[in-house]
């Protein structure tokens, strides 16, 4: 039997329905959108707000599991947590780190997804290894190295196609041959972990780099007669600028500026979450490092580093409504869209339409999830 959800507004990807019907379908995907009251099973939503289930193309782990432990029992129990977080589509994201250990993590991906049973596993994010020591941040330097052609083609090979993005810092050797490879992959090249000038990060988003990393952190900043990386993810064209609204990565005004010179089509919204997610304060580790959880913060015990971060996607979503940066659609496309097309998976997943697989949530006037659904079926809430 036909269903429909009766809400107060449906946020679409470029305009918002009020007071509208979402149809939802026997098979699971979405039907048409109607002004009219439809006769059939009408599910009241009109007190609240329906957006595309969010889409964290930047995610380490959650629930007490990373992807790094190899282990897709633990990415199934991360699949499952993230529909708290409104999130229904995600990047497993890996860390700088041995290449035998990245060849594993490749496989064991590529051979089971499609068995999570939460959100759906749509690509792999390789945060590294191909970085800078000098802005390491809770990345290991002794697996850091030039970019190599070899073990990313074996990497996407190991994955079945899943890699779809890859993080590098622009200063090193053989950057330009490395994007050029890569997008004949159709993996998106990001830039992070990072002390390139402007000009650095210019050549490789003219080479086709086009996402930058966590902006502000992990990267070269913004000086008047040096731009850096800071500078061009703020000036370059037709570039994404990631950014983790915690309150504790970036300031809310820094957050600001980004949303200002991006646009909400450029500004991704990513938590850069760790396995100690949803667990509260304690120990945790991240990677080979050891890691204290306190305050709101994921810090490594040797320096105090920032290590990641323990946010869930639905609240950067209700902190830059709080902050007051963006409106609740604007800000819902942030976290849906706008990451969906930083790494060509907006065909999938990341906005409402007729005959998309039915994954959307349901948020008050602030951002604050009151439920997710998955294949049209309610699965928090």
């Amino acid at each position: 039997m036909t269903r429909y959800l009766h809400a107060k507004s449906i946020i679409l990807s470029d305009r918002e329905v009020e007071n509208a019907y979402l149809e939802l379908r026997e098979d699971g995907t979405f039907g048409q959108i109607l002004e009219e009251k439809p006769a059939g099973d009408i599910l009241d939503y009109s007190a609240y707000h329906i957006g595309p289930g969010l889409v964290d193309t930047h995610i380490h782990g959650y629930a007490s599991h990373d992807v790094m432990d190899n282990d897709f029992e633990g990415i199934k129990v991360i699949s499952e947590g993230l529909l708290a977080c409104g999130v229904t589509s995600w990047l497993p994201t890996t860390l700088t780190d041995s290449t035998e250990n990245l060849d594993a993590v490749c496989q064991t991906i590529g051979q089971h997804a499609g068995q999570e049973t939460g959100a759906k596993i749509q690509g792999i994010f390789l945060e590294g290894p191909f970085f800078t020591e000098k802005y390491k941040g809770a990345q290991n330097p002794k697996y850091m190295s030039d970019p190599s052609i070899e073990k990313l083609d074996k990497w996407h090979q190991l994955s079945k196609g899943l890699v779809n993005k890859i993080a590098i810092a622009p200063e090193r050797a053989g950057v330009k041959e490395f994007i050029s490879f890569a997008n004949s992959k159709n993996i998106c090249t990001a830039l992070a972990h990072s002390d390139a000038t402007y000009a650095q990060a210019e050549a490789a988003v003219e080479a086709g780099a086009s996402i930058f990393v966590h902006v502000y952190n992990g990267m070269s900043g913004l000086h008047h007669r040096e731009p850096g990386m800071v500078g061009a993810a703020l000036n370059l064209k037709d570039v994404f600028a990631e950014i983790i609204c915690d309150g504790h990565h970036v300031h809310p005004a820094a957050a600001d500026i980004v949303v200002k010179a991006r646009g909400v089509e450029g500004t991704v919204l990513i938590t850069d979450c760790m396995r100690a997610g949803g667990q509260g304060e304690g120990d945790s580790r991240l990677g080979e490092f050891e890691v204290i959880v306190k305050d709101g913060t994921a810090r490594l015990k040797h320096n105090g580093s920032l290590a990641g971060s323990i946010l869930e996607l639905i609240q950067a979503v209700e902190h830059i409504v709080d902050w007051g940066l963006a409106s609740l659609p604007d800000t819902i496309r942030m976290a849906s869209l706008a990451p969906a097309r930083s790494v060509h998976i907006d065909h999938i997943c990341g906005q409402i339409a007729e005959g998309r697989a039915a994954d959307f949530i349901v948020v008050d006037d602030k951002g604050r999830l009151q439920a997710t659904y998955l294949d049209g079926i309610k699965r928090f809430g």
